[in-house]
């Protein structure tokens, strides 16, 4: 990983992830997105589907629970 975001094929920066939690405690990554934003409404889509893990956004490089 280079700087703030990863780099991926296409060069795009991609630093912000969703993160799922099952209902172990187990934390996956989901995806990485170029915003924030972006991040968010994909975590928020997730969530409104019914299912049971929790789904948070954090930049990469940065662990955090909600």
């Amino acid at each position: 990983m280079r700087g703030r975001g990863a780099m991926t094929d296409s060069g795009a920066v991609l630093p912000w992830l969703v993160i799922r939690q099952d209902d172990n405690g187990n934390r996956y990554r989901v995806g990485r997105y170029a915003t924030r934003d972006e991040a968010q409404q994909i975590a928020d889509g997730l969530d409104r589907h019914g299912h049971k893990q929790l789904y948070w956004v954090e930049r990469a490089g940065q662990s955090a629970h909600p």
